[in-house]
């Protein structure tokens, strides 16, 4: 091959590259991208928040990076997260590609599908079930309750002795969702179920992590031993445990007498067969909606809590005064109901600045738009990848009288009365907000007072302070840590 013709190829070849990750015009700007790479090596992937806050400083709160080949928006700031979320939520409603969530699940359930009439048919019909399960009755309370026994009981084995709360407290709320999706609960010692959400919580990290995204970017690393190989053979282990699930209702169940989700799915699909309707339920979509429901159900409220006991350790005096008004308002009751947290506002303000400060949810779920949207005078294409940042609303001195310390104020006025900030989005907003929200709700206020009454927590080492550091992932939990529990009478 002739020099020229050489020098031609490569010619041809870096244009190609240059015009890959050449910003299109009325696109947001952003860091420069490396070929191939995009922006990668720039991001600290164990936890991208302070990088991010770092690019916003330069291109402003609508900017772009380049993940791989990828381009992602990033969002940040009220104004535009709500133009996103809600002004424009159904514009922004889709869920861009991404090839670690297909090769999982494919675009199928409540979470990772497309905007259209199956997702739509499939979240009204989960709300439904849920609501007719006891969602946002008195009858979930009472589930709350009863599974608050059994947290209280095995908290009580272990308090002559430092605690890790973390498998008590993931399995007592996974009971809840299991509840309601299986049909049954799963005992603290059940040491399959606790692999289980072992392998859950290891995947919640790892997929916001490096190797996903290097996979994410470049489909042919599936095929290598890298450590992304460790996300697949997790997944198999919780589809084989869902799968069993899936299997004994199908053998137990009696149709038209639904037990819990699953068999409402089940008794759905017979009808639809009946009445020979074209339709979105199908078994691939039941198995994904279980697994979203089992997962989401559990990873998310189960870190708001163990945030809520090493922010009741690491702040004494917000512990004593929580648990001043829940001794002055349940009296001589065993327990507090849901209802009583109106009158609650010190509490109520307490655990949502544990839901602020920890900002479990960080980055949300990735939007797309469903069609060509302008957004702050920029044009975002169909299909791009969309990157909320929740975090940098809870941060944000605009909106919070202490928004860099941990300081139940942020949600009291001056009389001590609970008040609404708008830029509160634990659970996100919108056409996609959390559709276990409400649910999310009642576990945190229930299990914490119901702990609150019956311990005091302290920290194992007067010298020294927990570390609030972060885990970062799909949600932020806090690291591992052991607590010393003191019963009161």
């Amino acid at each position: 091959m002739e020099l020229s013709t050489v020098l031609l190829l490569s010619f041809a070849i870096l244009a190609l590259v240059w015009r890959k990750f050449s910003r299109p015009k009325g696109f947001p700007p952003g860091p420069p991208a490396m070929p191939i790479l995009g922006n990668i090596l720039q991001m600290d992937f164990a936890n991208p928040l302070q990088d991010l806050k770092r690019f916003s400083k330069q291109y402003g709160q609508v900017y772009s990076i380049y993940l791989g080949f990828t381009p992602a928006v990033v969002i940040q700031g009220f104004k535009d997260l709500k133009e996103v979320l809600v002004n424009k939520g159904v514009d922004f409603a889709d869920r861009p590609q991404n090839r670690l969530i297909e090769t999982i699940s494919g675009t199928r359930g409540l979470v990772a599908a497309h905007y259209g009439r199956a997702w739509k048919e499939h979240r009204r019909f989960t709300l439904s079930t849920l609501r007719n399960f006891g969602l946002g009755k008195k009858s979930m309370e009472e589930r709350i309750h009863e599974e608050s026994v059994y947290l209280i009981k095995e908290l009580r084995k272990n308090q002559d002795t430092l605690v890790d709360p973390h498998f008590v407290l993931d399995n007592a709320v996974s009971n809840i969702i299991c509840s309601i999706v299986f049909g049954r609960r799963y005992d603290y010692d059940d040491t399959t179920f606790r692999d289980i959400l072992n392998v859950v919580h290891e995947n919640m990290k790892m997929a916001t992590g490096f190797w996903a995204q290097l996979y994410n970017a470049f489909g042919f690393v599936k095929h290598l031993p890298l450590p992304h190989q460790k996300i697949f053979k997790n997944v198999k282990t919780v589809f084989g445990f869902l799968g069993k699930v899936l299997e004994e209702h199908k053998r137990t169940r009696v149709p038209g007498e639904p037990r819990d989700y699953i068999d409402c799915y089940l008794d759905e699909l017979d009808t639809e067969q009946e009445d020979g309707r074209k339709s979105t339920f199908d078994p691939e979509n039941l198995f994904t909606c279980v697994g979203d429901l089992f997962i989401a159900g559990t990873e998310t409220t189960s870190a708001s809590l163990e945030w809520s006991l090493l922010y009741m350790m690491t702040y004494p005096d917000f512990q004593e005064k929580c648990r001043a008004e829940i001794d002055n308002i349940r009296g001589d009751r065993d327990h507090l109901d849901y209802e009583d947290r109106v009158r609650m506002p010190y509490t109520q303000a307490v655990l949502q600045e544990i839901q602020r400060f920890a900002s479990v949810v960080s980055l949300g779920v990735a939007h797309a738009p469903i069609k060509d949207v302008q957004l702050n005078g920029f044009t975002i294409p169909k299909g791009t990848l969309i990157i909320t940042d929740l975090s940098s609303v809870h941060y944000d001195e605009k909106y919070w009288k202490y928004p860099n310390e941990f300081n139940p104020e942020n949600f009291l006025n001056k009389d001590g009365e609970l008040i609404k900030v708008e830029a509160f989005l634990p659970f996100s907003a919108g056409p996609r907000v959390c559709l276990g929200e409400n649910l999310a709700r009642m576990e945190i206020f229930l299990f914490f007072t119901t702990m609150m009454t019956h311990f005091e927590f302290h920290w194992p080492d007067p010298k020294s302070s927990p570390d609030i550091t972060p885990v970062f992932g799909l949600s932020q939990a806090p690291k591992r840590f052991k607590m010393r529990l003191v019963p009161r009478i």
